[in-house]
């Protein structure tokens, strides 16, 4: 009777814990993009000269990012986790990461070195989020 028990309270937890990971992935995500959106909005006079990047793109970006990690927040605390929600939060990321390293590459921004370190580091963090979102959705 205990093992029936047992395998029970197991079977219940794998059921509604396998989105579990990818879950994580996208609230962690939501919540670095929003910030770095938060950051681009409030901070673009002050980021210009330090990253070489103008206003006139960092507040769209901004805005951008902020919509971005709204949405990307609603798929990470739905009941339950859209399939393809998750892939879209995934092709997204990986598209951000591609576009990010061809402005630093070909320069199209102009920007510092501090600001194409910046670029990468960000490409990168992204990057990542999209590797544990992927690892979240072939655990779903």
């Amino acid at each position: 009777m205990a093992s029936t028990q047992y395998d029970r309270v197991a079977s219940d937890a794998r059921a509604t814990g396998t989105d579990g990971f990818a879950r994580l992935a996208l609230q962690l995500d939501a919540v670095a993009t929003g910030l770095n959106g938060i950051a681009y909005l409030a901070l673009a006079t002050v980021l210009d000269s330090f990253f070489g990047v103008p206003t006139a793109v960092q507040y769209p970006v901004g805005a951008f990012l902020l919509l971005y990690a709204v949405g990307v927040l609603a798929i990470g605390t739905r009941k339950e986790i859209s399939r393809t929600g998750l892939m879209t939060v995934i092709v997204a990321n990986a598209l951000w990461v591609v576009l990010s390293l061809v402005v630093v590459v070909s320069g199209a921004l102009s920007p510092t070195g501090v600001g194409a370190v910046w670029i990468v580091l960000q490409s990168l963090t992204v990057g990542g989020f999209a590797v544990l979102q992927y690892i979240g959705l072939r655990r779903m």
